[in-house]
């Protein structure tokens, strides 16, 4: 494998720092200028990210040392198929969210909107960083970063309910890593002697199992943004947050930075064959096998629409846990390619949601009856998001389940195809009766105010930026589906790397 030393991966971090600086400077006075920095910031991350593919879909490796605290304290950063694959995708949906949040921010006329871009481009800084660092340690500073820039964001409407919700964000999220994965990481380092990732693992089969079966739980407990239960319930506080930062936390940068970090740790901290020899896949197979499920459950029973996005992001995250816990070709394939499939599907539904709020001021589900009419754009593209959440050809989720279920049948889990088998049946009898009634059913009739309720019934979309930004995601949905061939040659260089699939 070649190696080539570039500072990409680290320009691709700062310029979203540069960013942040301009956003500041700019403030309230030049709200014009400053959205324009955001944006631009956006697009230049996503042309540095997209300038690095053709290196690593013919096999070759960036890197690129920023500083060396000791020979194995490294702050290193390693572009590699399974990163620049994360990077890749949020750093373009982090310009559409741009472009979304401005139609949001505007629309409500939100208080803060400065400090809110800021600490909005500081996130992705931190989550470009976790992408591409080459090391666990780099990867801990990184993550921690993102925790603590999107606080303020979680806080965002300052309200009792937003302090609260986003205190308990903060210490679910800080307090177990600290507790927990720093704990492993210093583990890791005196028992391995080595911080990076390397492709079959850092663990020796002189090192006591005990131990490595307890670091290997350690991770999995430290690495809350995944979202596995019991350490899920920060997710749902977390949704006092302006709907774009509920976006971004279940499809850019915080969710996705946990179950990556989970697929980093799996496969290159750990690696395929010590995992399987101690049984430790089958042990996480079967939490998120749970996770999935009682969050589906969960889900059934809330009517505010935000909340039901939310556990169902619990359950489909695990789906990505549940693929590289398999340990199989197809399953590492499933998992890799469901970070895909679940950012472009969940981010449409988030947007849908906010864009409902904008223009009609709801929020729960029994709210929605005909809205499809009034809204169509906006529900055309939440069906489009259900549809491929659920698995349903020819959306993008269709080919993360398709692998996961040849994942369990190469791995001789039959449980988990049942699962997956109900879970499918979950998601469809969470989402659909959404979709049924924004289209067939007709608006509820308010006795007390008829103009109100005849005026559901004329077309009345969110402002037009807030209605492209999800009309695009949910087109993203469907040509991942058609033309996957990127996506899938970036998950099989990793899937040949790590478990000789392929």
């Amino acid at each position: 494998m070649e190696i080539i030393t570039s500072a990409k991966p680290l320009f691709a971090i700062l310029v979203s720092l540069i960013a942040t600086i301009l956003i500041i400077i700019t403030g309230e006075k030049a709200r014009n200028l400053r959205e324009a920095w955001t944006i631009i910031a956006s697009i230049v991350k996503f042309t540095i990210v997209a300038s690095m593919l053709p290196d690593i879909l013919n096999g070759r490796v960036i890197e690129y040392t920023l500083l060396a605290i000791t020979s194995e304290l490294v702050l290193q950063f390693k572009v590699d198929a399974i990163g620049i694959f994360f990077a890749f995708t949020a750093s373009f949906l982090w310009i559409i969210t741009s472009l979304y949040s401005i139609g949001y921010m505007r629309g409500l006329n939100e208080h803060a909107q400065t400090r809110y871009f800021a600490y909005f481009a500081i996130a992705m800084s931190a989550t470009m960083g976790v992408a591409f660092s080459a090391n666990i340690f780099t990867a801990f500073l990184f993550y921690e970063i993102i925790t603590v820039s999107t606080f303020p964001l979680v806080a965002h409407k300052e309200t009792p309910e937003a302090i609260k919700g986003a205190r308990k964000y903060l210490v679910y999220l800080l307090g177990t890593s600290v507790a927990f994965q720093l704990t492993a990481i210093i583990i890791t380092y005196n028992v391995a002697g080595n911080l990076n990732f390397l492709t079959n693992g850092v663990f020796h089969d002189n090192i006591s199992h005990n131990l490595i079966t307890l670091t290997f739980l350690l991770y999995i407990a430290g690495i809350t943004k995944a979202a596995i239960m019991p350490l899920h319930s920060w997710l749902p506080a977390a949704m006092v947050a302006p709907t774009p930062v509920s976006a971004l936390l279940h499809a850019v940068a915080v969710v996705k930075t946990g179950v990556f970090m989970i697929v980093r740790v799996v496969l290159y901290i750990f690696g395929i064959d010590i995992l399987k020899s101690l049984d430790l896949g089958t042990v996480l197979a079967y939490i998120a096998s749970f996770t999935i499920i009682a969050a589906s459950v969960i889900a059934l029973r809330q009517d505010n629409l935000k909340l039901r996005l939310a556990y169902s992001t619990v359950s489909q995250l695990s789906y990505v846990v549940l693929g590289v816990a398999l340990l199989s070709p197809s399953g590492v394939m499933g998992s890799i390619m469901h970070i895909v499939a679940h950012a472009f599907g969940k981010i449409t539904l988030f947007f849908t949601a906010g864009a409902i709020y904008v223009a009609t001021h709801k929020t729960n589900i029994s709210q929605l009856d005909g809205i499809g009419r009034q809204m169509p754009f906006t529900m055309g593209a939440f069906t489009v998001g259900a549809l491929s959440m659920i698995g349903i050809p020819p959306f993008a989720g269709f080919l993360s389940k398709w692998y996961l279920t040849f994942g369990a049948l190469e791995s001789d889990q039959l449980i988990v195809l049942a699962v997956l088998a109900v879970s499918t049946i979950l998601n469809a009898c969470y989402f659909m009766p959404i979709v049924y009634a924004a289209f067939f059913k007709e608006p509820k009739i308010d006795k007390h105010n008829l103009h109100e309720t005849l005026d559901k019934r004329t077309l009345k979309e969110a402002p037009a930026i807030m209605v492209i930004a999800l009309v695009l995601t949910a087109i993203g949905t469907i040509l991942i589906f058609f033309f996957p061939s990127l996506f899938l040659q970036l998950a099989q260089i990793v899937v040949t790397n790590t478990t000789g699939g392929y």
